[in-house]
């Protein structure tokens, strides 16, 4: 496998950074957000996605008779590091998890429905999997879809829904047969997240982010917004979270991070001793280092493997999703051990070592290994899917 980029994707990186300089705002980017950039929602923001639009990158992969350019996976994987690593919004779950589902097993209506909004950055979209005893298990969801007339009428309660606060659409997983087997049997279903049925509570997460718990009571969804067959929801989750592990965890914030631990080093003194002649330290730092690029390659592997057409592949999903958290939470670790106890300090304290980096990544990492699947569920997929060892092992 070639890892390096054609000439064609190295032009399109310039024109992407080019575009990046020119609408640079503290207001549009800020690397201190870490991963949770991509969830913040605020107009000029939005504004700036609707810029991608125009520019055709939102749709990029997508077909072209849905307003897409057909591109290669790369392309999308170019732009979407290059805005994470500037922190700021990313494609996200518009145009990967939603819009390629609907593209795939979506109707006619829902593609005229949402697809061009999606490309306009005219909507924004939560998504709905988690429950109170459904966390990364989805096959667990109880949310309960009754059959009314031309519709389903839902009950019950969804939590962990980044999003919900700001979205417009909830895309959402319910039961929809109770008596089939727990990975059938749930219905995915497209519905407003300002229905009257709905109620939206905060939680506050330990990375100072918002997420919330979401209640439906007797929540009507007509027909026309279930997406694809009844019952085959978990199939089209499933496909949809080999997007999201990829997608929504970025490598560039953990290289940008890990650039940051390596100046602080090369700069800094304990003792009267500088810090990059302490054999520990620089074994730390050399370790991070070899497995960063470990985690590169982990990614552009997913690409190439998902330029091969079909769904995306799972297992090399799981490797990278499972992989790059795990490398950013060590990463964390090492860099408040390295900081000492001035790496307690609050972010954008500006007489912190790396002006406080080190105490926000701490918290924020853990997050990234629970969404999308939590770090057990990745090695559980690959322990089945990759290496062949049975279910209760």
């Amino acid at each position: 496998m070639d890892f390096r980029f054609s000439p064609e994707q190295e032009t399109f990186l310039k024109e992407v950074e080019a575009f990046l300089d020119a609408n640079d705002d503290i207001d549009v980017f800020d690397v201190t957000r870490e991963n949770m950039a991509q969830i913040v929602d605020t107009p000029k923001r939005r504004a700036f996605m609707a810029k991608l639009g125009e520019k055709g990158w939102l749709g990029i992969t997508w077909p072209k008779e849905f307003g897409g350019q057909e591109g290669d996976g790369v392309y999308e994987y170019l732009l979407n590091e290059q805005l994470a690593g500037r922190g700021g919004p990313q494609i996200g779950k518009g145009v990967g998890i939603i819009g390629k589902t609907i593209i795939a097993h979506g109707s006619d209506f829902l593609k005229q429905e949402f697809l061009p909004k999606i490309l306009k950055n005219e909507v924004e979209f939560a998504v709905g999997y988690s429950e109170p005893n459904a966390g990364s298990d989805a096959a667990s969801m109880q949310l309960k879809a009754t059959r009314d007339g031309e519709g389903w009428v839902l009950n019950g309660q969804k939590t962990w829904t980044t999003s919900a606060h700001f979205a417009e659409w909830y895309w959402v997983g319910a039961r929809t047969d109770p008596e089939a087997a727990k990975h059938h049997g749930i219905t995915l279903f497209l519905v407003p997240l300002d229905h009257p049925g709905i109620t939206i509570n905060k939680i506050w997460t330990m990375g100072d982010e918002r997420t919330n718990e979401v209640y439906f009571e007797n929540v009507f969804v007509p027909d026309a917004y279930v997406v694809g067959e009844l019952n085959h929801g978990f199939q089209y989750i499933s496909e949809a979270l080999d997007l999201e592990r990829f997608t929504m965890f970025t490598y560039s914030p953990v290289a940008q991070r890990l650039d940051l631990l390596v100046d602080y080093v090369k700069e800094s003194t304990r003792d009267g001793e500088p810090l990059k002649e302490d054999v520990l330290v620089r074994n730390q730092v050399a370790e991070l280092a070899t497995e960063a690029e470990v985690a590169r390659l982990l990614g552009l592997n997913f690409v190439y493997k998902s330029s091969k057409g079909g769904s995306p592949p799972t297992c090399e999903a799981a490797e990278y999703k499972l992989f790059t958290t795990e490398l950013s939470k060590r990463l964390a670790n090492a860099s408040m051990d390295i900081a000492g106890a001035g790496g307690q300090l609050r972010v954008k304290t500006k007489d912190a070592p790396m002006e406080g980096r080190a105490e926000s990544t701490y918290r924020y990492t853990v997050i990234d290994t629970i969404g999308g699947g939590s770090s057990e569920i990745q090695k559980n997929i690959l322990a089945r899917r990759k290496l062949g060892l049975p279910k209760n092992f």
